[in-house]
């Protein structure tokens, strides 16, 4: 209670800090935020990627409010926005759809770009994003660099607590004609500590199968090369089109959150794309764009004790799932003036083949090591055409609507216990939106939405299965699961003047369908379509004072109910929120942040969710930019907290063990050298 008291006076504090007198100046993003980008957007900017200690996407977004994260180790942090995860939300790289491989999402989407290669990250909350399909509780859009005038590169290197090491380098040419950019990036890690002293690896009972190896406890957490290039072109002055490559393989990755972890994880990413803007005075622009991508998976209970050699278990693991998964995808899109407003549409088509074998010691004695399909070589087809139209009211009232078709065809090309060869499920799915921006005075945008938001049950919701002998839990998909359906109102508002921003949004969801896990019963877990419905909201504050000091308060918070069961949604973060201070004069920088979340006591008993406790930690950080060079350093969990976070917690049965938690990172510092030529 003291947590919640405390984050809602340092809240209260920042924002009733916005008063006339303050200094001239201000931090860039106050201007980008507050004027630039629309009420239900909030962005990450490369800056403060490279600020933070960060290892990946996932944990770097957690600074935007509404935004949390699932942990399962020291890297592949999942993203949440308002509650909403998983498929429930889309993660876009330039555009593409990437899925990740492993069925118990060990690499999510967001996983498979390196910071190194971001030059900005746009979160779109809410079922605001018709241009691509499932975007039903919102859309994370990641743009990568792109080479800049002349000939340049870029130099970072950071090193940090348990030998973590960030390494990137890039160069780049940029021409009247022809432009091409080129990068390599290096991350390292041992296993992190927590606030106890023990690694994140040893947090399991002496009893317990699913413990780490004396041997493994202590051995590196991830090891990842990450390699891309980028050529373009101009054929004309209002054209460009740009082939972009990618390759990143990562290696021994540790996930204490699960019962496997990674032998490896290959990503390919191909993409190419082409632009024309101002044709004629109505076409204002088109855009056409091709990609494909791969994943590769391979998990293994190797480094655990359930893999310890018995008449049983006769190869180095005693489970083993290898998945792959593929996209290959096409868009067409265009803008044009219509009727003294701008129209904006297009069409676009993917196709995603899923396949995940599972090998147990234990299906059965007479045939140990029987290959599974446990994701049966399932391929999920979609067809979609949009349409998007904004017209100005007035001067001040801006009204924007849209409409999305989409036809999705799933079909499972193998079969396996719970569905046969050839069984495929069709659905098609309606979306819409309808926002109101009034903008009263320069500077104050005032926002108003209704959307209808779907997406359908994906490859593992529908046709996953993983038998287990009682008591054992089976898990297994439900093949007659409904698209899901997420009506949604937002009300927000920004309001940026030249020494300080707002913002405050409220946001109401009502969701039909919604898939949810569940148990059938004491030996099986599936899914199932409930009616479910979340609230929440999101207040954010920063200021400019005199001296060069800086002031940012911000806070949200989501509540989701299973109305169904009549019981809490599971998987739902708290209450949480900072209060940070920060002196900056172009040269140097410092900043002290407060982090602030209070206990999650709603869970979903059912799916043995337990509660977790408040906690608030203290970071400090400093930074000094001397021309092209750049240094920063910090120090997060300045006092070695021991803490966790409510998502670090997995229901069975992809849990490692009951009351299992995987703690947050303790003190840890680093240093970090950018180097801009």
């Amino acid at each position: 209670m003291n947590h919640f008291i405390s984050l809602l006076a340092g809240t209260a504090l920042i924002v009733s800090s916005t008063l006339p007198a303050l200094a001239e100046t201000v931090l860039d993003e106050i201007t980008v935020r507050g004027s630039k980008e629309p009420a239900q957007e909030e962005s990450l900017s490369v800056r403060e990627i490279r600020e933070s200690p960060a290892r990946d996407m996932g944990e770097a977004m957690k600074s935007i409010e509404g935004v949390s994260s699932v942990r399962k180790g020291a890297i592949a942090n999942d993203p949440v926005i308002r509650g909403f995860q998983k498929d429930n939300i889309n993660v876009l790289i330039d555009g593409m759809r990437i899925h990740g491989a492993c069925p118990s999402r060990m690499d999510p989407p967001s996983f498979h770009v390196d910071f190194a290669e971001v030059d900005k990250v746009r979160v779109v909350k809410g079922p605001y994003d018709l241009s691509n399909p499932g975007s039903m509780g919102g859309m994370i859009d990641v743009t990568t660099r792109k080479p800049r005038q002349g000939w340049g590169g870029d130099l970072s290197l950071t090193y940090g607590s348990w030998d973590t090491v960030n390494a990137s380098a890039i160069g780049s040419y940029g021409g009247d004609r022809f432009d091409a950019l080129l990068g390599y990036a290096y991350k390292y890690s041992g296993v992190p500590e927590a606030g106890d002293g023990k690694r994140i690896t040893d947090v399991y009972p002496a009893t317990s199968p699913n413990r780490y190896r004396s041997s493994a406890i202590d051995s590196h957490a991830y090891e990842i090369n990450t390699g891309w290039l980028k050529f373009g072109y101009k054929p004309t002055a209002n054209s460009r089109t740009e082939l972009a490559y990618s390759y990143q393989d990562a290696d021994h990755v540790l996930y204490p959150y699960l019962k496997m972890d990674a032998d490896y994880d290959r990503t390919n990413r191909l993409n190419w794309n082409y632009n024309v803007k101002d044709i004629s005075a109505t076409i204002r622009e088109v855009k056409l764009q091709a990609y494909w991508d791969r994943v590769g998976h391979l998990m293994d209970d190797r480094l655990r004790m359930s893999s310890t050699a018995s008449m049983m278990v006769t190869r180095p693991y005693s489970m083993q799932t290898d998945a792959r998964t593929e996209v290959i995808g096409g868009k067409a899109a265009t803008t044009i003036k219509l009727a003294g407003g701008e129209f904006s549409g297009g069409m676009d088509y993917y196709t995603r083949n899923w396949n995940a074998l599972n090998q147990r010691a234990m299906y059965t004695a007479a045939v140990p090591y029987s290959t599974l399909n446990m994701i049966p070589d399932v391929y999920a087809d979609n067809l979609g055409v949009y349409g998007e139209y904004e017209y100005p009211l007035a001067e001040t009232l801006r009204l924007r609507g849209g409409l999305r078709g989409d036809f999705t065809w799933v079909k499972a090309d193998n079969g396996n216990p719970l569905v046969t060869a050839g069984t495929n499920t069709d659905f098609q799915n309606v979306s819409a939106n309808l926002q109101l921006t009034y903008t009263p005075v320069k500077g104050l945008d005032l926002f108003l939405g209704f959307g209808r938001g779907t997406r359908t049950p994906d490859p593992e919701e529908l046709y996953i299965i993983v038998p287990a002998a009682p008591p054992a839990v089976t898990w297994k998909g439900n093949p007659d699961l409904k698209s899901t359906v997420n009506h949604q109102a937002d009300l927000g508002m920004k309001f940026s003047a030249e020494r300080y921003y707002v913002s405050a949004s409220f946001f109401y969801s009502d969701l039909t369908d919604y898939v949810n896990f569940y148990t059938p019963s004491a030996t099986s877990k599936s899914y199932q379509n409930i009616h479910a419905r979340m609230w929440g909201g999101e207040l954010g504050s920063q200021v400019s004072l005199p001296m060069d000091i800086y002031l940012k308060g911000a806070m949200s918070y989501t509540q989701g109910e299973n109305l169904t069961d009549d019981r809490p949604l599971s998987e739902i973060p708290p209450l949480r929120g900072l209060i940070a201070v920060r002196y900056d004069n172009g040269t140097f920088f410092g900043e002290l942040t407060e982090n602030l979340t209070r206990e999650q006591d709603r869970v979903d008993g059912g799916l043995n969710e337990a509660k977790t406790a408040g906690w608030a930690t203290t970071d400090i950080k400093f930074g000094y930019n001397y021309r092209a060079l750049s240094l920063y350093a910090g120090v997060n969990n300045l006092f070695d907290q021991y803490y966790v976070s409510h998502l670090s917690y997995l229901r069975d049965p992809f849990s490692s063990g009951v009351g299992v938690k995987v703690p947050e990172n303790g003190r840890n510092f680093y240093l970090t050298a950018t180097y801009r030529f």
